[in-house]
């Protein structure tokens, strides 16, 4: 019975470990700290690298969902964006076949945009014709 507690107690304690050393990792370097010698100033901001991973995705995201909303004759509450490492994708409908090709070179004219992969299609109208 004993013996169970402690390997149980020895399990629980590993998974403890492993989950603050996962916790600790944010996918970004450490940061020097300002007073250590020889640390730049460049290293100590984190100005250094442009930003990646999920929190670059999301900014490019949403310049995106910007530059269409800006057009007023699209419909961008009917297109949704997504966006991996530069990598744009449009889903959703437009009212016009027209309006596709625009949609498209709006993102791609986008800073940071690298591809995009348009999945957009026209809208049929509710009486099917």
């Amino acid at each position: 019975m004993k013996s169970n507690y402690v390997v149980q107690l020895a399990v629980v304690a590993s998974l403890v470990a492993a989950s603050m050393s996962a916790w600790c990792q944010s996918g970004q370097p450490a940061k020097a700290p300002a007073s250590v010698p020889g640390a730049s100033a460049t290293t100590a901001s984190g100005a250094a690298a442009p930003a990646t991973g999920r929190k670059a995705d999301r900014a490019l995201r949403r310049k995106v969902y910007a530059a269409i909303g800006k057009q007023k004759e699209i419909s961008a509450g009917d297109i949704s964006v997504t966006a991996k490492d530069g990598a744009i994708t449009l889903n959703g409908s437009v009212a016009d076949a027209s309006q596709i090709d625009k949609v498209v070179e709006i993102a791609k004219g986008v800073p940071g945009v690298t591809s995009v992969t348009n999945k957009l299609a026209v809208k049929k109208p509710f009486g099917g014709m």
